[in-house]
Order: C-alpha cells, then sequence, then structure tokens
C-alpha cells in the first residue's frame, strides 16, 4: 500500500534522453536487457564488499531473477544487492550528474544506433525506455525494512513513494513492455540474449516465466579469468569484453595469464578495436574491474596508466585484504606491486606486436597513439620503453609510418640528431620553407601533428645516443651535411652582398618591429625567400596558445629568417640602398604574411596584405 507519493520532474538531461530514446528506433532493441543485468550485478557485488568489511551485515545467496508474465505484459528484473534509499532513487534514476550524458546527446545527431553506446555513456537504466511504455521501481536498501517505488512513463516526469508493507531487500524493475517489444516475453529469447551478452556475469541468473512456472538457472557464473586460456573460446573471450567495456566491438588483443611468484593474482586484459567516445577526457579511467577472491572490490581502481586508459578488464588477487578501504587501495604495497607489473605487461604485449604483427600494432597506434603518447611526459621512467612504441609519418613518406629504431638505420653521414616538426596536418608541414634545407640533403624530418607532440617534445628527449631536435633549433647542424640534391645547391651569383646584409636586416628588423623577435639568415633556405622559427628557447605555438588561454601568457614573437641568394631578397637589398622607402615597406610586410601563411598561420592585418598584394601586382608590366 501507498503512503505518501510525490510527482518531480526529471532534470532537462534526462527529459531530452528519455524523449531520444523512446522516439527512436535501434537495431538492438535487446540492449536493455545487458544494461539492467549490469546494473543489478553492480548491486550484488556492493552487497558482497560491505559484507566483508562489516560483520553485523549478511548476505543471503546472491542472485539475479528475470520475471516475465505474458498476462500483465511484463519483464521484471529482480536483484537481492544493495538496494536504495528514497534519496538514492531521486539521484540515481531522477538526474543524471555524469558528464557522459551531455557528450551522448551531443553525438545523437551522428550516430545511427545510439543503442550501442548507452553503456559507454553511463546512463544503462535509461535504456528500459527502449522497449518500455512504463517502469516501476521497488527497492528496499539492505540496512531497512524501509521500501520506496519509482515510476514513470518517460515522458518528463517520474512519481516516489513510500510502501508500507516492506519488499524483499533488493531492487525490483518491472517494465511494461510496449507493442514492438513483447518477444522479451518468450524464454528462448532471453536466453539468446542472455548468453550472448550476460552468461560471465558473476552471479547466477534465474529466469522465471510465470504462465509456464518455468524456472531455471540461465548463465553459467563461471569466472573466466580463473580458466586456463585453453578452455576459454574466441567468442568467450569477446562476450566478457563487451560485458567489463560496455562496447561492441570485438577485442584487438586480449592479455591473460596468472602471475606467481610473491603475490599470486588473475589477470585479464582487453585491448579494444575502436575508440571509446571519452578516450580524450582527461578524467577518464580504464574500466577496470579489482576483485579479492572473486569479491568486487573496486571498478574504477587506479591500477592502468592514465595513457593506457582505453583498456577494459579485470585482476583477481588473493593477497590484498577483504577488508582494505577504496580509500587506502592505492597505497597498498600489493596494489602497488601489481600497477608495476600491468605496466610492464602492457608495455611488452605492445612491442611484441609491433614486432611480430606489423599491421594489428599500426592499427592500434592509428587508434590510440594520441592518448599512449601522453606517457611521454607523464611517465619518465618508461619514456624509452614509450619511444619504441611511437610511430610518425616522416618527410620521406606519408603513408608508411616509421618507427624511431627505422629512422636510426636510415641516419645519413654526419647527421647529429633525430629531427621533426609539428605542424596542424601533413600537409602544412610539408610546405613549410624551413624544411628546404632537410630536404636538399635528404635527411629524414618526423612530422608530428597532434597536440601532444607539443608537450612530449617540450623537455629534453633523446633516443639511443641521438636528442630529437626541433628543425627551427637544427639549422647550424645542416652545415657540416652535404647537398645530395645538386640542382637544390645555391647558385651565388643572387646573394645579397655581404655587406648589405647587416642594412638589410637592421631595416626589414625596424618595420617588423613588436611582430618579430629577431631576424637572421638562414643558410638552409633555397627555393623561399623567408620562412619563420621558433627562437632559441621559443615554446611551440600549441602550447603557447594553450599557456595563453590558461595563464593569460603573452605569445612569443617568432624569427623571420631570410634567403639572401633569393632573388626577391636582392630586389629587397636594392630598393633599401636606392631609398625606396614605400616599396620596401611593402615588399617587407609582404614577405612576412608569405612566411606566415607558409607556417600555416593567416596574416594578422588581412587588409593591409590586401592593399600591399595589390599595390605590387599593379606594377607588374
Amino acid at each position: 500500500m501507498t503512503i505518501k507519493e510525490e510527482k518531480k520532474e526529471f532534470t532537462a538531461e534526462v527529459s531530452r534522453l528519455l524523449q531520444m530514446l523512446t522516439h527512436s528506433i535501434y537495431s538492438n532493441r535487446e540492449i536493455f536487457l545487458r544494461e539492467l543485468i549490469s546494473n543489478a550485478s553492480d548491486a550484488c557485488d556492493k552487497l558482497r564488499y560491505i559484507s566483508t568489511t562489516k560483520s553485523d551485515v549478511g548476505v543471503d545467496d546472491l542472485k539475479i531473477e528475470i520475471i516475465l508474465s505474458s498476462e500483465k505484459n511484463t519483464l521484471t528484473i529482480f536483484d537481492n544487492g544493495i538496494g536504495m534509499s528514497r534519496d538514492e532513487m531521486v539521484e540515481n534514476l531522477g538526474t543524471i550528474a555524469k558528464s557522459g550524458t551531455k557528450a551522448f546527446i551531443e553525438n545523437a545527431s551522428e550516430s545511427k544506433d545510439l543503442g550501442t553506446q548507452i553503456g559507454q555513456f553511463g546512463i544503462g537504466f535509461y535504456s528500459a525506455f527502449i522497449v518500455s511504455k512504463n517502469v516501476k521501481v521497488i527497492s528496499t536498501k539492505y540496512d531497512t525494512n524501509v521500501t520506496y517505488s519509482w515510476e514513470s512513463d518517460g515522458l518528463g516526469s517520474y512519481s516516489i513513494a513510500k510502501i508500507e508493507n516492506a519488499a524483499r531487500k533488493g531492487t525490483s524493475i518491472i517494465i511494461s513492455l510496449d507493442a514492438d517489444s513483447e518477444e522479451f516475453l518468450k524464454t528462448d529469447k532471453i536466453k539468446e540474449v542472455i548468453s550472448k551478452y550476460s552468461d560471465n556475469i558473476n552471479f547466477p541468473i534465474y529466469l522465471k516465466d510465470i504462465t509456464s512456472d518455468i524456472e531455471e538457472q540461465i548463465n553459467t557464473t563461471n569466472a573466466i579469468w580463473t580458466k586456463q586460456k585453453k578452455d576459454i573460446s574466441k567468442e568467450q573471450y569477446q562476450e566478457h569484453y563487451q560485458l567489463v567495456s560496455r562496447n561492441f566491438d570485438d577485442p584487438t588483443s586480449t592479455i591473460h595469464y596468472k602471475a606467481e611468484g610473491r603475490y599470486e593474482y588473475d589477470v585479464l586484459l582487453y585491448i579494444p578495436s575502436s575508440r571509446p567516445f571519452d578516450l580524450f577526457d582527461q578524467q577518464r579511467k580504464a574500466k577496470l574491474k579489482l576483485y579479492v577472491k572473486r569479491v568486487l572490490i573496486s571498478d574504477d581502481a587506479n591500477i592502468i596508466p592514465s595513457y593506457f586508459r582505453f583498456i577494459s578488464g579485470v585482476i583477481d588477487c588473493a593477497d590484498i585484504p577483504l577488508t582494505v578501504s577504496r580509500e587506502i587501495l592505492q597505497e597498498n604495497q600489493v596494489v602497488v606491486a601489481i600497477k608495476k607489473a600491468i605496466k610492464n605487461r602492457i608495455m611488452s604485449t605492445l612491442q611484441k606486436m609491433a614486432e611480430k604483427d606489423h599491421e594489428k600494432y599500426l592499427t592500434v597506434w592509428q587508434t590510440f597513439g594520441t592518448v599512449i603518447k601522453e606517457g611521454l611526459y607523464e611517465d619518465f621512467e618508461k619514456r624509452n620503453d614509450l619511444l619504441k612504441l611511437l610511430r610518425f609519418a616522416s618527410t620521406n613518406n606519408k603513408e608508411e609510418i616509421r618507427s624511431l629504431d627505422e629512422y636510426i638505420k636510415d641516419i645519413k653521414d654526419k647527421q647529429k640528431s633525430i629531427y621533426y616538426i609539428t605542424a596542424e596536418d601533413y600537409e602544412s608541414a610539408i610546405a613549410n620553407p624551413i624544411l628546404e634545407g632537410f630536404k636538399a640533403r635528404d635527411l629524414e624530418v618526423i612530422i608530428l601533428t597532434d597536440p601532444v607532440d607539443s608537450f612530449w617534445t617540450a623537455s629534453n628527449v633523446n633516443y639511443e645516443k641521438y636528442d630529437l631536435k626541433q628543425v627551427s633549433h637544427a639549422k647550424e647542424e645542416l652545415i657540416d651535411v652535404e647537398i645530395k640534391n645538386k640542382d637544390k645547391e645555391k647558385k651565388s651569383k643572387n646573394r645579397v652582398e655581404e655587406s648589405a646584409i647587416s642594412e638589410l636586416i637592421n631595416r626589414v628588423t625596424k618595420i617588423l618591429d613588436g611582430q618579430v623577435s629577431d631576424v637572421k639568415v638562414n643558410p638552409g633556405l633555397i627555393e623561399s625567400p623567408v620562412c619563420l622559427s621558433l627562437g632559441d628557447n621559443g615554446y611551440d605555438k600549441t602550447i603557447q596558445r594553450i599557456l595563453q588561454e590558461k595563464q593569460g601568457m603573452e605569445l612569443s614573437k617568432p624569427v623571420l629568417e631570410i634567403n639572401p641568394d633569393h632573388n626577391l631578397i636582392k630586389i629587397l637589398s636594392s630598393k633599401i640602398k636606392n631609398k625606396k622607402i614605400k616599396d620596401v615597406n611593402t615588399l617587407t610586410n609582404l614577405l612576412y604574411d608569405y612566411a606566415l601563411i607558409m607556417d600555416g598561420e593567416k596574416p594578422h592585418d588581412i587588409a593591409n596584405f590586401s592593399k600591399n598584394m595589390q599595390e605590387i601586382l599593379t606594377k607588374i608590366k
């Protein structure tokens, strides 16, 4: 009997989400059952954990029931886990605090099948509205005899009420199926879905059909990670991967082993084949469940480094005390040892994949390489191992990405460093005039186009016996390397006289005062008149912009580098000598704007650029 009923409005995010779910058709409507079973399993896990830390909390045989009623047209999912209080119902069922909801809604217009993404976004309960016209939740928390009900038709509001006669401890979700979802009243369909998605749930799942009076357990409850690899099929691995990751792709690689020695623990990890929607969220953690003797201790244990956060799986260790609190879990010496060992194992797995299955590793790198590179500035201890995993395009080839070991094998005589350039994209980098001297000498330059590249290259990085050096800081090293392409060799007849170079630099510096930090001769320039470079201690442009946005730091000015062998520079020098001040100003500003464009920027003053361009063009006869 209901004592008092309250009616509440959903938050705006929930209302919008439910509108999407109830007015959309998904190819895999069965996803709702997997999500609700997973939630029920989590509730049982939480109660079992509490029972290990509180002596006065006992648990019956934890289980999940699926109850079908053709007469009432309902499907009920019951678990005798932790249960919910009234406030927890409001928080968990009426409000979505997770940031994933916003991302889910934002992606709605782009996805053809949002049903496959529901679990990833942490909103699995609401998948019940895909198949229902009404959802009712009845719950009694483990430490009380007070029962509450929550009910909604998904149209913008819900009611919550206290029930006089306490129901059994746990939670029942009663789904009144809509006309298009009556297939989920058939036992064969339920068995098929459970076998496909939830066979490895760690608690028994019972199917009860009230109409036919059938009751049977329909899952195996086997902890797959405790089995021998030879006893597990590819399909079983895939099912378990999808269960823990909430993804629907196939794992690219599986890491399954039993660690023995000082500490013993079972490990089952998966490297996915597709990128999670929130991969670049710094708050994201690897979807890792930590068990102690098959008791779930944590489902977000910070064991896997953040730069491997795309990995999901299970670790089960008998050497961690069940009474350890989640707050001090990370300080436990066993956990610390496991973290180190797991990181090393993932590293070695990726390295072996790179050596033995080139194509598979390239797929992993192209999908997750941007995140892996975060470790290059986060984990100095493992930097060299991570550098071995690095793959990149270069001036030698855009399509065939290479490793640093391959780069070093092809290093040129008298070459002192490993050269790289950062840019927004490959085409912008390859067109940058600053590379001309490197191309003429057939020196390979690594092309780095991910924003993260600006961070890990900001500190001194070396590999084997070579420093990684930004091309802006490597121009002096070009002098020692012979030019291979003789067609690119400079022709001295166009060169500005040495006596005039100093005056030219002084004049250009004055005209561009406040726009450049310096004007220099670049001996590496061949075909272009000018280019821009970083100062000797200048930050990469990407870092500068971030520091400007976050800390208000002023952007440092670039260096303008000139090619004294170029005809345009010779013309500019002649104009200076003949005191053609207006022409000198026009040509200098145009050359600077040209340098900006070739550096991937746009002229600071478009109107002035247009005016100068027109002035120059009108003089062509």
